[in-house]
């Protein structure tokens, strides 16, 4: 039953005049759960060091004095009530939990009562190099740690019930302050209860596997298993207690193993499955991509080739034939997907044999060194971002590479002004994966200065710009207001920072400016022109208003430095498409966002362009690790939520967090936009190169994968997987919005026709 501490005082009072509930209480075997969630709250809102969670701790620990002082009273000090306190997890100093730190994963255990062991004193130094014995003065006291499983066990065992059903914990007979025999008979039945989970999983694999397919677990055969529990039978009759805990624990330690074993028994089956779909598809999109946007020699009687229907016989017989194979194993239904799904796209592949054929006619035509020196780079660009996602420093030494490319291409010579521009970009943009993503203190300052360099950038644009591309009339009240807003969202932070520390809480005119700039983000870049830059700066401030709201410190600069080496970006692609002589190409500041793509003038796919998508490949995962990680729920400081809500609010505090980490990704994809329409690409054409690049990091992405180690081990490796499975429909997702972030344009009242005489 599950109590507020506040409440035990009149549960027990009213307990005394209630006849039914009193007896229930008196009977044995009673299990009083009490669950203290302030003090998490109140880390993750105020941190572990603050005077608010030492204030807490102090509350907590003389509730828990008075809890037990209480349960003692009620049962007349009988000396028969065990107390187990402990935690599910620990906290960093900055208020996060989640990863594999020991703040985090090392949790107290307290044991004792009834049945319970009492303290040791040691006088040898003990195995432990943390720190925390030092620390809280208990060297002399000996140290027992456990898994956290191992408490289930240890709590029947106190109170004298079966252990749990799927319990995978090991009774830690150091707690127990009872006879040898009884930690025999108990380590016994502890090894009997795991053992039993080993033979149904075993069973469960012999049943759906061939005989002569199967391979049972060496270690522990039916023969071995009989054997060890026989063994330790007799021991324990024999009163060699000692000797049956240890096989006791050895037959746990193997079926422990043969879980894990029959757990993983068909991942190499599967994995295989997998990679052979993989390969499958990635090969049909690079087939897509040469057929539809390359240029190659084209064979007349391959244009007009139809599937051969051997090819398909083929592939429904295999199709019968893995059905059947699983039909006879009775396998689950996702073995079906994972085992089936290759065949229809090999079939598509080998259709597409044709493309395969063209491109081998057109090898003589192709520079095939450029060709491999170029696979051969994204191939190394690849592997760097899959090992940016575990040591962001990589997007460093990416970015630190991509600043040498103008040299490297020429294009130097051409524009040495945007040339040098880009390599400070990308040598400013490489400081930020340096720098830590969690356990940072704020500093409100960088916040102020971010938007004085957005103010700074932007209004040395529009000065720089004023001939070429001068802003309309009707425009300029609107770029004025929101470098404005700028100005006032770097000025909030600090104001509301200020406010909290004086303990005045959050202020309203503050909240206020913050829910509006975030409700108005999406819809003020509708109001500007649609020129490609006018529109570009207008969506750049209003984002950028609302990320230092959301900032606490250096990742505030984040947007400005972006945007400002996106802007580069844009140029300096005009100067490579003029370097490859691209006809027709189009002066940037004549572009218009809403004016109709003449799908005419739209060229097919060249080499450089495999770079143009990496670079935006690149670009995004810069924008998603650049200042954190979302795939770890360690990089979240509910601080940087402080100007919209200081109550802790798991859903919006979240929902304010994935704005604030979506916000780069759309800067990075209307700069793709402005790309695409400027080098004269269709957004499919580039998107299948996107396609290919992530289903290669995904496929690498795959074989890390694991399911053992800290949460945040397991996590980050399933979600690195998964963000980058699902990196191109978010992407394509992304792409629709962005098209209308930057094409359309709303009109809130519309000027009079003018008649002239």
């Amino acid at each position: 039953m599950g109590v507020q501490s506040s409440q035990s005082i009149s549960f027990f009072e009213s307990a005394k005049s209630n006849s039914s509930l009193k007896a229930s209480l008196l009977e044995d075997r009673n299990v009083f759960f009490l669950h203290l969630l302030g003090i998490d709250t109140n880390g993750h809102a105020h941190r572990p060091m603050s005077q608010e969670y030492l204030d807490n701790i102090a509350l907590v620990d003389t509730g828990v004095a008075e809890m037990v002082s209480i349960i003692e009273e009620f049962f007349d000090n009988d000396g028969r009530t065990a107390y187990v306190f402990t935690s599910d997890h620990g906290m960093t100093n900055w208020g996060s939990h989640g990863a594999g730190h020991p703040s985090e994963t090392l949790t107290p255990l307290v044991a004792w009562g009834a049945g319970v062991n009492s303290a040791h004193k040691v006088t040898e130094p003990q195995p432990y190099d943390d720190g925390y014995l030092q620390e809280w003065n208990l060297e002399h006291i000996r140290r027992v740690d456990v898994n956290q499983a191992d408490i289930a066990p240890l709590m029947a065992s106190l109170i004298g019930v079966p252990f749990p059903l799927n319990s995978v914990g090991v009774l830690p007979l150091l707690y127990l302050n009872n006879s040898d025999q009884f930690k025999a008979e108990s380590m016994y039945t502890n090894a009997v209860e795991i053992l039993e989970q080993f033979k149904v999983k075993m069973t469960q694999k012999t049943e759906t596997t061939l005989s002569f397919l199967f391979t049972p677990y060496q270690p522990l055969t039916e023969s071995k298993q009989a054997e060890m529990t026989h063994k330790a039978r007799i021991l324990i009759q024999l009163e060699k207690y000692g000797d049956a805990i240890s096989l006791c624990q050895s037959l746990i330690s193997r079926s422990l193993e043969g879980l894990v074993y029959y757990h993983t028994y068909d991942r190499f089956f599967l994995g295989c499955s997998v990679v052979f779909g993989f390969v499958g598809w990635t090969s049909y999109v690079v087939l897509v991509i040469l057929k539809t946007h390359a240029s190659l020699d084209r064979h007349p009687s391959l244009l007009r080739q139809t599937p051969s229907h051997s090819l398909a016989r083929l592939c429904m017989c295999v199709t019968v034939g893995i059905t059947v194979f699983l039909l006879i194993q009775r396998s689950p239904v996702t073995y079906y997907i994972y085992c089936l799904l290759p065949v229809p796209v090999w079939y598509s592949v080998l259709k597409e044999s044709g493309t395969l054929t063209d491109l081998i006619r057109s090898a003589p035509s192709l520079p095939l060194w450029k060709c491999f020196c170029y696979f051969v780079l994204v191939a190394f660009g690849i592997e760097l971002l899959v090992v940016s996602f575990f040591h962001r420093a990589m997007l460093t030494v990416g970015l630190a590479s991509f600043s040498l490319w103008p040299f490297v291409s020429g294009l130097f010579g051409r524009a040495k002004f945007r040339s040098l521009s880009w390599s400070l970009g990308c040598l400013c943009l490489a400081a930020f994966p340096l720098m830590p993503v969690v356990g940072r203190e704020p500093n409100i300052h960088l916040v102020t200065c971010a938007g004085l360099l957005t103010l700074f950038t932007s209004a040395c644009y529009l000065w720089s710009s004023r001939h070429r591309t001068p802003l309309h009339l009707s425009d300029r009240p609107q770029f004025v207001t929101q470098m404005l807003l700028v100005a006032v969202c770097a000025y909030v932070p600090s104001l509301t920072h200020s406010s909290l520390q004086q303990k005045q809480g959050l202020p309203l005119l503050n909240q206020i400016i913050s829910w509006t700039t975030l409700a108005s983000s999406l819809l003020v870049p509708l109001l500007s022109s649609t020129r490609i830059f006018h529109r570009l700066l207008s969506i750049f401030l209003s984002l950028t208003a609302t990320y230092l709201l959301l900032s606490t410190g250096s990742e505030a600069l984040f947007p400005p430095v972006l945007s400002w080496l996106m802007f580069v970006w844009i140029n300096i692609e005009q100067e490579a498409l003029l370097a490859q002589g691209v006809s027709g190409r189009q002066e940037l500041s004549t572009i218009d966002f809403s004016a109709n793509i003449d799908i005419t003038k739209m060229r097919q796919l060249k080499l450089d362009d495999i770079r143009r998508s990496y670079f935006f490949v690149f670009f995004i995962i810069t924008a998603f690790f650049g200042t954190g990680n979302i795939a770890s729920i360690n990089s979240f400081d509910p601080a940087s939520v402080y100007c919209f809500l200081t109550v802790f609010n798991p859903f919006i505090m979240g929902g304010l967090m994935m704005w604030k980490v979506i916000i780069p990704f759309i800067i990075v994809m209307c700069t793709f936009e402005t790309i695409q329409v400027a080098t004269q690409l269709s957004s499919r054409s580039l998107f299948l190169i996107v396609l290919v690049i992530s289903d290669l990091m995904a496929l690498h992405f795959f074989f890390l994968v694991q399911d053992y180690g800290s949460w945040l081990d397991i996590g980050t490796s399933i979600s690195h997987y998964v963000i980058v499975m699902s990196m191109t429909i978010f992407l394509m997702l992304l792409s629709v919005v962005t098209h209308t972030f930057t094409s359309k344009r709303l009109l809130l009242w519309r000027r009079p026709k003018m008649h002239f005489p």
